[in-house]
């Protein structure tokens, strides 16, 4: 493994700067260019009442001074600032300086110590030499991707940076962060290609949702393409129908990156999955009112929807009709929580656990179905019956406990056998991969230490306590199966 692997699990103090140039809101920026200038540097951290609020940068002086023609002479530093200061702990790991770049499209992020104050800056300079598997590279190459060939090469070295940020210890959660967000960035840049190259003339009343794992930023390594449409109710005929053409066109050329077809046809290209606002609320209610499996497993993936390219605020309309109708139906809440039982979890005695017989899997277990499913699914109703909705599995346990809907030792027992089950997943993958096999799942308990075989039984022993409060909660009067 080589020397840049091991950075990203080094601190940030290590490779930030200490030296500070501040300047006020209320600073002319004829004078802080000044010195900027003067210091050879690029970034003045701007402060309020002696707390940073924003930064000001030469990017900000050429953007928004010099290529709109305006006096330098007339303005102050808090009026062309960018705002707020992004900023990471020192004892955060390099990685989460570089996804916090990474994810605002910044260079630079503002360094706080354990109290909170501002101690020190970290700029893209500052990890040139870290570039090799690093996520800033990829980011770089996604920037400047002109066609598949391209994407295909990115798409394949994340499999390469997850496998390096796993060795050195990198945290689960911020490795599916990571995957999710790269993911994220592959789509939206193979989008505007699509626009710039086919599409130029896109109406922009629309919104390109994802849903299940990838809305909720949950994605491992073996993801398919589980995406929506929403456009505007008054969209003319001939736009609706090239948002047609484009769906089709943005599904063939992911596959063609590397991301294949959703196996249940949950993608944009198919009508069931692009429609006007309007017709996904009614969608929403149909689904409520006649709720068999499919319904409900239609439903499920739409609470999850996230705005990947387009206009927001469609997704939030579908969110906001979800919360108000989900949370009043008590029955229909029932019926997702009996979904939660369904899953039992594979223990068996004296700390052993019970595996599949036969078939490809012989003597392994399905982590999704183990414990993962329950988990997710658990906390997507327990979300709704308190109005939440979207959002990661994570973000809903600490917000449920907030509100007192989960106990701090539920939150605590939840957090981590949701750690550990996508921990051992995400572990399985990068193995099947390094021995070319095929990505799923499974897990094999005998490649398991006695340590860690212990943990995944505790794990699974939390999933069935929560099951057991999901019957309680929700009142269902069933034996579990």
């Amino acid at each position: 493994m080589i020397i840049e692997e091991h950075i990203y699990a080094r601190p940030v103090k290590d490779f930030c700067r200490r030296s500070l140039i501040l300047c006020s809101v209320d600073d002319p920026i004829q004078e802080t260019a000044a010195i900027m200038s003067q210091r050879g540097i690029s970034s003045v951290v701007v402060c309020r009442q002696g707390e940073p609020v924003g930064i000001f940068t030469d990017r900000d002086l050429r953007k928004k001074v010099v290529a709109v023609g305006v006096d330098p002479r007339t303005l102050r530093a808090g009026a062309i600032m960018s705002a707020p200061l992004i900023m990471v702990r020192e004892d955060d790991f390099l990685f989460e300086a570089v996804y916090q770049m990474s994810r605002h499209g910044i260079h630079r992020v503002g360094v706080v110590d354990a109290s909170g104050r501002l101690c020190g800056m970290l700029t893209e300079s500052d990890l040139i030499r870290v570039q090799t598997n690093s996520p800033q590279r990829l980011v770089r190459q996604l920037e400047s991707a002109e066609g598949i060939t391209d994407l295909q090469m990115v798409h394949r070295e994340i499999e390469d940076l997850a496998r390096s940020l796993h060795q050195v210890g990198v945290p689960t959660r911020d490795l599916m962060r990571l995957i999710s967000h790269l993911n994220d960035q592959i789509v939206q840049r193979l989008i505007e290609l699509l626009r710039k190259e086919r599409f130029p003339n896109l109406p922009q009343d629309f919104a390109f949702v994802v849903l299940g794992s990838e809305g909720r930023g949950e994605q491992t390594l073996n993801t398919d393409q589980d995406n929506a449409l929403i456009y505007a109710d008054d969209l003319p005929a001939e736009e609706v129908a090239l948002l047609e053409s484009f769906s089709e066109a943005l599904t063939a050329a992911l596959i063609e990156v590397g991301v294949p077809e959703c196996p249940g046809g949950m993608m944009a290209k198919n009508p069931f999955w692009r429609r006007s606002l309007t017709e996904w609320l009614k969608g929403v209610d149909q689904w409520i009112t006649l709720p068999d499996s499919e319904n409900i497993l239609h439903f499920c993936m739409l609470c999850d929807l996230r705005t990947l390219y387009g206009e927001p605020v469609f997704e939030q309309a579908v969110k906001a009709h979800i919360s108000m109708r989900a949370r009043k139906e008590t029955v229909f809440l029932m019926q997702l929580a009996a979904r939660v039982l369904k899953y039992v979890p594979p223990l068996g005695l004296f700390g052993g656990f019970k595996v599949e017989k036969g078939g490809e899997h012989q003597g392994q277990i399905d982590l999704k179905t183990a414990g993962l499913y329950a988990i997710t699914e658990g906390i997507r109703v327990l979300g709704l019956s308190a109005g939440l909705v979207g959002g990661g599995t994570l973000e809903k346990m600490e917000q449920l406990r907030d509100l007192g809907v989960l106990s701090v030792e539920q939150f605590e027992d939840l957090k981590a056998s949701f750690n550990m089950l996508c921990q051992l997943r995400l572990r399985g993958q990068l193995e099947a991969i390094s021995k070319g096999e095929e990505i799923s799942n499974h897990i094999s308990p005998d490649a398991l230490n006695r340590v860690e075989k212990g943990r995944l039984h505790v794990t699974l022993k939390v999933v069935k306590s929560f099951e057991a409060f999901i019957k309680s909660h929700f009142r269902l009067n069933i034996v579990p199966g």
